[in-house]
C-alpha cells in the first residue's frame, strides 16, 4: 500500500475530525501518506509546543494551518479580538511549519466570515475582509506565514464566507505581496464557477495559489451542506480539468483532501486514510503523472 501513496498527497486533519491530533498523525504517517495540514483546535488540546514536537517526531510535511478569519463584524471589542486571534494564528502556523519534514509551507487557510448578525451589506463585509488583511499582512509577513483566502461555494455567502469566486478572492489579495496575501483552490468551492479556470490561470500570473485542496461534490446535499464534501472520484467534480489548470499556473506544492461528513468521520482514520489515498490516485493522480510525462 506505503509504494502507491502519491508522494503529493496531504491529508487535512478535518478528513480524520473525530481523531485526536497524535492518532492523526500516526493513522496518516503510517498509511504512508507524506504531509498533513492541522487544524487550531486539536493544536490547542494538546498547546503548540507540544503539538510541534508531535509533528516533528512524525516525519510528516506540513502543509496547511485552518483556519484564520471570521473578520467581517464592524469595528469594535469583538472584530478587536477577531483579529488578535488571527495574529496567534499566525504565529501558530509558523512554529508549526518549522517543526514539520522539509518541504513544510507556512500557510494560513482564512475562511473570512459571513454577514454580521442583522445585516445585509454584502459589500461592506467584503471591505472590512480587506481591512482585516491590511492590519494582518506585516505580521505574517514577518513570521513568513501566507494568508490564503479561501473562496467558499456561494451557499455559504451568508454565515461563513462572503467570498465567493477565485476572483474575488485574488482582487482582495491583489494589494498585498503574493507571498503574504495568497488564495486557496479548494475544488468543492470553485468547480461551478464558469471563471474557474481563467482565474486559476490568473492566480498563477500573480504566483498567488497558496494551497489546493480537492474533495468531490455529489448529490443529494446532505441536511447540513457543510458536510457534503466525498472522497475524489465519489462525485461530479472534474479533477482532471482543475488539477492540470492548478498544475499549469505552476503549482508544485502538496495537495490536501479536506473532507467533511459525517459517514467518513464515523470511519477508523486508518480506513480512512487509505480510501482517501486510493480516490487521490485514481481521480487526481493521472493529472500529476501526465504533467511529470509532459515536463520531460
Amino acid at each position: 500500500m506505503t509504494a502507491t501513496v502519491d508522494p503529493r498527497l496531504s491529508i487535512n486533519q478535518a478528513t480524520l475530525k473525530y481523531a485526536s491530533l497524535a492518532e492523526a498523525l500516526r493513522a496518516t504517517a503510517q498509511n504512508g501518506v507524506q504531509a498533513i495540514g492541522l487544524w487550531r483546535e486539536p493544536v490547542g488540546e494538546v498547546g503548540l509546543k507540544t503539538a510541534a514536537s508531535m509533528l516533528a517526531d512524525s516525519g510528516l510535511r506540513f502543509t496547511t494551518h485552518c483556519r484564520g478569519g471570521f473578520f467581517t463584524i464592524p469595528e469594535g471589542p469583538a472584530r478587536r479580538a477577531a483579529i488578535d486571534d488571527n495574529r496567534r494564528a499566525i504565529e501558530e502556523t509558523a512554529t508549526l511549519a518549522a517543526a514539520g519534514a522539509e518541504g513544510s509551507t507556512a500557510v494560513l487557510v482564512l475562511v473570512v466570515g459571513g454577514l454580521p448578525e442583522g445585516s445585509r451589506d454584502l459589500v461592506g463585509a467584503r471591505s472590512r475582509v480587506h481591512d482585516a488583511l491590511a492590519e494582518l499582512a506585516p505580521d505574517a509577513a514577518a513570521a513568513g506565514v501566507t494568508l490564503a483566502i479561501e473562496p467558499l461555494h456561494p451557499m455559504y455567502a451568508s454565515d461563513r464566507a462572503v467570498v465567493s469566486t477565485l476572483g474575488q478572492a485574488l482582487d482582495l489579495a491583489a494589494d498585498f505581496d503574493p507571498s503574504v496575501v495568497g488564495v486557496t483552490v479548494d475544488t468543492f468551492h470553485v468547480w461551478w464557477d464558469p471563471q474557474v479556470l481563467e482565474q486559476i490561470a490568473r492566480a498563477g500570473r500573480e504566483g498567488r495559489i497558496a494551497t489546493y485542496q480537492v474533495c468531490d461534490w455529489k448529490t443529494p446535499l446532505a441536511a447540513d451542506v457543510l458536510l457534503s464534501r466525498h472522497y475524489p472520484g465519489d462525485g461530479v467534480i472534474d479533477f482532471a480539468s482543475l488539477t492540470s489548470a492548478v498544475l499549469d499556473a505552476g503549482y508544485t506544492g502538496d495537495i490536501e483532501v479536506e473532507i467533511f461528513n459525517e459517514e467518513v468521520w464515523a470511519t477508523a482514520p486508518d480506513e480512512v486514510v487509505r480510501r482517501t489515498a486510493a480516490g487521490f490516485g485514481a481521480a487526481v493522480s493521472p493529472s500529476l503523472v501526465a504533467a511529470l510525462d509532459s515536463a520531460r
